[in-house]
């Protein structure tokens, strides 16, 4: 009887063995076999940016030897949040919401996009060609007749950078509290565009790079506008990588993104290439979220 139970025992250790082998490898595999995510932020609205995000998501499948998915989300917020959340591995952000995502989850940037052969671009504040604003000295001073509209609340040249320099000048503390006639946040940098084309505001905050693809591609009539205030320069926006992912992935990555020619893919970036990034070169967004509030120091 004692040998009996003993076989059992035995019997029991094995079979459990086995199915944890069995187990290990089945878990093994759903690893290499996981898909790839990346989440896109709205730099355009989505139906625009579809084609080239599905060029885009066939390419890294063939490079990457695995299947990728690519999702445009509605909002800023939504990419920083699923990025939090380990809901993708890699997202395509604007230079503010990548800090605060670094700041929150470790996002690692490793790629933007090259304009002209530079990996920067501007805040612009831009106004209808009949209107009689000059510059931004000419709005600030007959601030309480203008409608004035920024893009996403998170998007840096659509809002930070420019309502900063707002406070600056003693016009601007929040969408409630202002020396404006009106305030609004259109959500999307080319919703800005056409609300000013289409004088439904006076002025209104957008991403250079952005602004001039829509006159490029005709979205929006360049004869119709005046540009009357300029930032600083402006890293681009980075591709970035959750902060657990490995070394050989975010090589691999970088390598496939350097080398993208197809014009389709770059247009909808407004980029004429992509180069490596590194989280150093959004120290100076970092500073300006620290003063606004947006992350803690």
């Amino acid at each position: 009887m004692k040998k009996l139970g003993l076989l059992l025992m035995a019997l029991i250790l094995v079979l459990s063995a086995c199915g944890t082998k069995k187990e290990d490898t089945k878990n093994n595999k759903a690893n290499k076999d996981d898909v790839f995510t990346i989440g896109v932020i709205p730099a355009q609205t989505e139906g625009e940016m579809k084609g080239a995000l599905d060029k885009l998501q066939n390419l890294l499948i063939k490079k990457m030897d695995r299947e990728v998915k690519i999702t445009s989300y509605p909002d800023y917020n939504g990419v920083v949040e699923a990025m939090n959340y380990d809901k993708i591995d890699m997202a395509y952000f604007g230079p503010l919401t990548y800090v605060v995502a670094h700041e929150e989850s470790g996002a690692k940037a490793i790629v933007t996009q090259l304009i002209k052969g530079e990996p920067f671009y501007y805040s612009y504040l831009i106004t209808h060609k009949d209107s009689q604003y000059e510059s931004i000295d000419d709005m600030i001073s007959d601030v309480k007749n203008v409608k004035f509209a920024f893009g996403d609340p998170s998007s840096t040249s659509g809002s930070l950078i420019p309502s900063i320099k707002l406070k600056d000048e003693g016009v601007y503390k929040s969408e409630s509290e202002n020396e404006f006639n009106n305030v609004r946040f259109t959500g999307s940098h080319d919703a800005t565009a056409l609300a000013v084309q289409n004088k439904q505001v006076d002025v209104g905050a957008i991403d250079s790079a952005i602004y001039d693809k829509l006159v490029e591609e005709g979205s929006i009539d360049g004869d119709q506008f005046k540009v009357i205030w300029k930032s600083e320069k402006l890293f681009q926006y980075p591709w970035a990588v959750s902060k657990n992912t490995d070394s050989e992935t975010m090589k691999k990555l970088q390598d496939i993104f350097l080398d993208i020619k197809d014009k389709e893919i770059l247009d909808a970036f407004g980029a004429t290439g992509f180069t490596k990034a590194d989280n150093k070169d959004y120290e100076s967004i970092r500073k300006a979220a620290i003063k606004e509030g947006t992350i803690k120091e």
